[in-house]
């Protein structure tokens, strides 16, 4: 089995973090840089990366509304995953990611040295990487190897 690749689509950017080997833990890989405006969206990128770290699959943030509804941005989110299962293949999977994005910049705000111009670079890799750690919480497989 190869790695899980967790991706935050945004605008402007799109997050990038990947799995070990035994899915166990998630690692903030890059941010990538977007212009949905010009139909640019990373993808040669993400191609090089998937080489790179031999993903098997993908999980791709979902920004549900509050009342679990999809909004634009889940819309992108989902459009962004058809573009990758035409590309590459390979399955995927999307994440309830409601609060990721406070949850990552909580976590750097009380990294009391984190400032908010690098707050701003970071935090798409970081929810990424947090998308991608819940999934792998959510599949249950810690709890399979303690049986």
């Amino acid at each position: 089995m190869g790695r899980l690749m967790g991706l935050d689509v945004g605008s402007r950017t799109v997050g990038v973090a990947v799995s070990d080997l035994l899915g166990w833990t998630a690692q903030g890989v890059e941010i990538i840089p977007i212009d949905e405006e010009n139909q640019i969206f990373g993808l040669d990128r993400v191609a090089e990366l998937v080489k790179e770290h031999n993903i098997s699959g993908f999980v791709l943030g979902l920004p549900k509304n509050m009342n679990n509804s999809l909004g634009p941005r889940a819309e992108a989110s989902q459009a962004y995953g058809q573009m990758l299962t035409e590309r590459f293949g390979l399955p995927i999977d999307f994440q309830d990611e409601r609060l990721t994005t406070v949850q990552a910049e909580r976590m750097l705000v009380e990294k009391a040295d984190t400032s908010r111009k690098k707050r701003k670079k970071v935090i798409d890799k970081l929810a990424a990487g947090l998308i991608l750690q819940n999934y792998l919480d959510s599949q249950g497989k810690l709890v399979d190897l303690i049986k």
